[in-house]
């Protein structure tokens, strides 16, 4: 049996697969309104692996971390808006979390594949969550002293 983190429970990581297919929807949308560029790769066949560098899955961690706690503020501002209010906070969302992928050092694309790829690839999915920040800290990594 494989054993979790502390603090990292099976209800997190079963919210995790709907932050990331937010988080997809989201950029992915944010990415089409941008200069269209080359798609990344992607596994073709379900059992093909494909390989991102350690880099590049640190920052995607990092930035979808981010992108799931902007996630929540901003469903909770759209949810307590006016209806002609909603457009522009979700604008505001959209600008938000490209920011929060681009500030991570990887572009939209780039982020949006590894996403996909994490939820096609459970090999890759796992380095992913692996790399997510330890419950009990905050975003920026920093954790609360005992």
């Amino acid at each position: 049996m494989q054993k979790l983190r502390p603090g990292f429970t099976p209800a997190k990581a079963l919210r995790l697969p709907v932050a990331v297919v937010f988080a997809a929807c989201v950029l992915g949308a944010a990415a089409g309104a941008q200069t269209p560029s080359q798609p990344a790769p992607a596994p073709d066949r379900p059992g093909q692996s494909v390989n991102i560098p350690d880099q590049k899955l640190d920052q995607a961690a990092l930035a979808l971390q981010k992108v799931v706690d902007l996630k929540r503020d901003y469903e909770q501002r759209i949810e307590a808006a006016s209806e002609p209010d909603k457009q522009t906070i979700v604008d505001e969302a959209k600008n938000a979390l490209a920011k929060a992928v681009t500030d991570q050092g990887l572009s939209i694309e780039e982020y949006t594949a590894i996403i996909v790829i994490a939820q096609r690839d459970p090999a890759v999915r796992e380095k992913i969550l692996s790399r997510l920040p330890q419950s009990g800290q905050s975003p920026s990594g920093n954790a609360p002293g005992r």
